[in-house]
């Protein structure tokens, strides 16, 4: 009686877990869209054009990231915007810009508080999947 039980409950368990797989499977989650909604459109605007929200509270301007590619000779520039988002050589000036690299790390260490990760691989996903979008945002 007991098995059976069991067998019942894990059976039930794995229904809902197949459901819920297949409803995700139908909503196409955009990891790049998302980090820039949640992240950069309060200053860059929701196209990316600069004009957020928060641009009347900056020192300066933030700039228009739907022509990064036409200001870089028409090649997206990955290496460059990586090192800007994760704020690598933040020595050169000053950086109005905050280091999302940072804040990345310090998310993956609340979310994955008892479970051992790769912090590294978790920021660099991150970071990528906005570049990404980054990269769809370009003026054709």
């Amino acid at each position: 009686m007991m098995k059976t039980r069991q067998w019942q409950q894990r059976a039930i368990a794995a229904a809902l877990v197949l459901a819920c797989a297949g409803a995700l499977a139908q909503q196409k989650v955009d990891l790049g869209k998302r980090e820039f909604d949640n992240n950069c459109a309060v200053c860059h605007g929701r196209e990316g054009k600069g004009n957020g929200p928060y641009v009347e509270m900056l020192k300066r301007s933030p700039p228009d990231l739907t022509t990064m590619a036409k200001r870089n000779g028409g090649v997206f520039p990955v290496a460059k915007s990586y090192e800007v988002i994760d704020g690598a050589g933040t020595g050169h000036g000053t950086r109005d810009m905050p280091i999302w690299g940072m804040d990345y790390s310090v998310k993956a260490a609340e979310y994955y508080m008892d479970v051992p990760y790769d912090r590294e691989a978790f920021v660099r996903g991150r970071i990528l999947s906005l570049i990404e979008y980054l990269n769809r945002l370009q003026a054709k």
